[in-house]
């Protein structure tokens, strides 16, 4: 309860400072139980807008932004990306997510400093604030016994993206469980527990009702599964059955 506390008050005194002050604040990284939080707070009353980013569309950990009524903001958020790849690539090992973390935390930095990890072939993407770059471009040097080279991503258009695979099926209706049960090829009954268990999120805020109906381009995140977007119906069955799109995260 007390690292709630510390959270809420966290983002409240971000929100006065943006309002009082005139400008723009940033939070770290936030996860999804944090972005869930964030979401349920009543920060409108100390008149800012909140919006959240991570340096990708689908971004799981991602920055809030905190504008003052009036302000204009162009999506310029303090995040860089960081491509780490192997200076041998002949006699690299297959690293993995946990990997790359580790190798980063082991340099004594937050977790709340680094956003997400892409992994993809034999080098990763790591998004983190501006203020590391430097100091990671500097440190890292080595993951696991792999040696490594990184290097900034300049061009913010550069920055990667992930890949989705197209899913489509039919659904009684779309409401979570039965949409999240199409997206990972499973069954209702295996869904119904994850929402129970507080691992369902929309949009960063956590669900916990399976009959929540999900609409046109929600991200539903799901702990130990993945994510995928809802790209909504396309026409309705004989049998009244929605015809449902959706994309998963690969």
């Amino acid at each position: 309860m007390e690292k709630e506390q510390l959270f809420e008050k966290r983002m409240i005194e971000l929100s006065k400072n943006a309002y009082y002050r005139g400008i723009l604040t940033f939070s770290d990284f936030l996860d999804l139980n944090e972005l869930h939080k964030l979401h349920s707070l009543p920060l409108k009353q100390y008149g800012v807008k909140v919006e959240t980013f991570g340096g990708h569309a689908f971004a799981e950990r991602q920055m809030a932004a905190f504008i003052p009524d009036a302000f204009f903001f162009s999506q310029e958020y303090p995040i860089s990306c960081i491509c780490i790849r192997p200076s041998m690539e002949k006699f690299a090992e297959n690293l993995t997510h946990r990997d790359y973390l580790g190798a980063i935390l082991n340099l004594g930095i937050e977790r709340s400093k680094i956003g997400d990890i892409l992994v993809e072939d034999k080098k990763a993407y790591i998004f983190c604030h501006n203020s590391l770059c430097e100091f990671l471009m500097n440190e890292i040097c080595r993951v696991r016994h792999t040696t490594v080279v990184p290097s900034i991503i300049e061009n913010k258009e550069e920055f990667p993206s992930v890949k989705l695979q197209k899913v489509t099926g039919t659904v009684s209706s779309v409401r979570l469980d039965s949409v999240t049960a199409l997206a990972f090829s499973t069954s209702r009954s295996s869904i119904l527990p994850l929402i129970e268990g507080k691992k369902l999120f929309v949009n960063g805020k956590n669900i916990v009702s399976n009959a929540y109906h999900l609409k046109e381009g929600d991200i539903v995140s799901v702990r130990g599964k993945g994510k995928y977007r809802f790209d909504g119906t396309t026409n309705l069955t004989k049998k009244n059955r929605y015809h449902v799109e959706v994309s998963r995260y690969c």
